[in-house]
């Protein structure tokens, strides 16, 4: 697979994001649903990468926000169903973490679902050693959402 710095113009990420979106509208009531449509995602602040299989089909996605100089967020985490189990998430989640420590950055944090369908990605960053911790940058409590947090 190979990971790629994306522009967000093609159709295969535009189909993939909505259904993202729509995912998490299927899951959490409006105010629960911190994922960003694809122009939020272009804004200079968010880097956004896509994931290709050798045979260029799009596998999957996922972010890094630049929160300030020492910490950054992780956005639109998504791996196509057909590609559940291969490793995409792992992939994408370890190069967002080269990444941010490329840049310096002394923590990561992100906001996840608390509803069970959302225990996948839970597990997938525990086994990365994020641990649970309260909002931050301007997130609310919300029994929907998990916050979690980790130093680099």
């Amino acid at each position: 697979m190979k990971i790629v710095l994306d522009d967000l113009r093609g159709p295969q990420i535009r189909a993939l994001l909505e259904e993202h979106l729509a995912h998490m509208h299927s899951q959490s009531p409006p105010e629960s649903v911190h994922a960003l449509d694809l122009d939020r995602l272009r804004q200079p602040d968010i880097s956004f990468w896509s994931v290709w299989s050798d045979g260029d089909e799009l596998m999957g996605c996922g972010a890094l926000k630049a929160l300030d100089a020492n910490h950054g967020e992780i956005k639109s985490m998504r791996t196509r169903e057909a590609f559940r189990g291969q490793g995409v998430a792992r992939a994408v989640l370890t190069h967002i973490l080269d990444t941010a420590r490329q840049r310096g950055y002394e923590r990561l944090s992100l906001e996840t679902g608390a509803q069970p369908g959302f225990e996948p990605a839970v597990r997938l960053y525990e086994g990365f050693g994020f641990t649970r911790c309260g909002p931050f940058e301007g997130y609310v409590e919300d029994p929907l959402s998990i916050f979690m947090t980790r130093r680099l």
